[in-house]
């Protein structure tokens, strides 16, 4: 019944109808992604409250329930719901919860499942509000009693997971709460870190492939649209802005400092910062081309100066950060092998007693010269399987027995290797075990920041000895979260990364 399917300018007229006939209006508001005989049962208890039923629904882009999700996209949820008998009106909301919709529609009666009773177990935090909201305008909440089916349990096990995914995620929630896990972040909260590292803008040029040149044989393309996001040792620092009490960061940018309003403005207000520019280098930027239609890179360029900063750069640097170091708890250093942190500096920070998070990258303007080995005595290090291969000269032998010669030669007390769609390892210092963790990003957009984004979640995990099989689960969690969009277009929040995880674990 397609009349029931109707825009928010029209619900609203709908409404001041029913107000001048007064008739009671019911209200719920949901994703509907998988619909069970739970959620049918939970409408037809809403519709008895009055006389019509409006059902809300959120749209694609604001749901926050982990990887593939949505199941089905908005116009197949709203369909389905619409050829319910006890639903009158269904609406798509443009938002990420109920509360706009409520102030319009203003129900007698709004009704949620016996899973929002208790507020404080609400990770989003909004039913209080809503609450609020109903209340304000004269209606009431009501928490329906039907017999609970979680619609993510169905998901996670018929559609959004394999089995070596489902049982990693099994063991996870049968040895730990979601009230652990809570406590987890209550304590990384806490921690005061340092990011060091250089400051890098991605920009993606996406463009349409025209072709062979008529005349020289190059790709000729066609310019569609730039976007600039902000990379390197600046994304670590924005996506540990939500889960920590304090963030500093000390990068460098290039003399002439251009970037830097860009950069200040996408960094999150809560970071501190001290920039360096290096003498006779722009601020390193990479430019990457794009085919509009797959999101394939085409090719890249990269605007560096790859040359070892000055000695005098080299003792302001070294003097600031033996200066501030004691005040912090952690220390991330991302060591992009662009002549930002020198051998002296490393080994000076080294020095300090403080827990120190290591991941020194190899990429296509350092491979062959960069390495881990300036660094000594790190409590994690942080690698791809590339990486390592790359530091050990070996590209044959089993990654378990090179991993173990790693952290031996590094002297590291953890070492994370991240393996891309094979998932991570991480050995402890400890006992020397080895965990193994599945991969989670099932739809691979962009792998760059993936790194970044894992490192960040996994040196806090690390800090506060987080156990192993979790810590790997919430790093790998970060890393799918970051390889699902383009580049470093969006950061880590908070809520949404507990709301992921609450809903991958039921």
């Amino acid at each position: 019944m397609k009349n029931k399917i109707v825009k928010l300018e029209t619900l609203k007229k709908l409404i001041d109808q029913l107000r001048k006939k007064n008739k009671k209006i019911v209200h719920c508001h949901g994703v509907f992604d998988i619909v069970h005989i739970g959620h049918i049962k939970h409408f037809e208890e809403a519709k008895k409250k009055g006389d019509k039923l409006i059902v809300t629904v959120t749209t694609d882009k604001f749901v926050n329930k982990g990887t593939g999700r949505p199941i089905f996209k908005q116009t197949k949820r709203i369909e389905f719901l619409s050829q319910l008998s006890c639903i009158d009106y269904v609406c798509l909301s443009d938002s990420d919860s109920a509360i706009k919709l409520l102030k319009i529609i203003k129900p007698n009666y709004y009704i949620k499942g016996q899973d929002y009773k208790i507020a404080k177990k609400d990770q989003t935090g909004k039913i209080t509000l809503e609450k609020k909201i109903v209340e304000r305008n004269g209606g009431k909440i009501i928490f329906t009693n039907e017999e609970t089916f979680s619609s993510s349990n169905i998901i996670n096990n018929n559609f959004s997971y394999s089995d070596d995914q489902l049982k990693f995620l099994n063991n996870i929630s049968k040895k730990y709460s979601f009230d652990y896990i809570n406590k987890i972040f209550e304590k990384i909260k806490k921690l005061k870190v340092l990011v060091i590292g250089e400051t890098i803008i991605d920009q993606y040029n996406f463009c349409e492939a025209l072709g062979k040149s008529g005349k020289e044989p190059y790709l000729a393309l066609k310019d569609i649209y730039t976007e600039n996001y902000l990379g390197g040792a600046a994304a670590i620092a924005n996506n540990l802005a939500e889960f920590c009490k304090k963030i500093k960061l000390v990068s460098m940018i290039g003399e002439k400092k251009e970037h830097l309003n860009f950069i200040k403005k996408k960094l999150h207000n809560k970071i501190d910062t001290t920039f360096f520019c290096k003498r006779n280098s722009p601020t390193i930027l990479k430019k990457r081309f794009i085919d509009n239609i797959t999101k394939s890179k085409l090719f890249g360029i990269y605007s560096i100066n790859d040359d070892n900063i000055s000695k005098k750069e080299d003792n302001n640097i070294s003097k600031y950060i033996e200066k501030i170091i004691s005040k912090f708890d952690l220390i991330i250093i991302s060591d992009y092998g662009h002549g930002f942190i020198s051998n002296k500096t490393a080994l000076k920070i080294c020095s300090k007693k403080k827990f120190i998070a290591l991941n020194a990258q190899v990429n296509a303007s350092n491979i062959g010269y960069h390495t881990l080995l300036k660094y000594k005595n790190i409590n994690a290090t942080i690698i791809n399987e590339t990486e390592l291969r790359h530091e050990m000269r070996n590209k044959n032998d089993n990654i378990y027995f090179l991993s173990r010669q790693l952290k031996k030669k590094l002297k590291t007390k953890n070492l994370l290797v991240t393996r891309g769609k094979n998932g991570a390892i991480l050995i402890n210092s400890k006992n020397d075990k080895l965990v193994e963790c599945p991969a989670y990003a099932n739809n691979v957009v962009d792998r760059v920041g993936a790194g970044d984004s894992m490192l960040s979640i996994i040196s806090l995990l690390i800090k506060i000895d987080a156990p192993e099989d979790l810590s790997l689960l919430l790093g790998s969690f970060a890393g799918a979260a970051s390889v699902e969009t383009i580049g470093n277009s969006t950061f880590l929040k908070k809520k949404n990364f507990l709301r992921h995880l609450e809903f991958a674990l039921k």
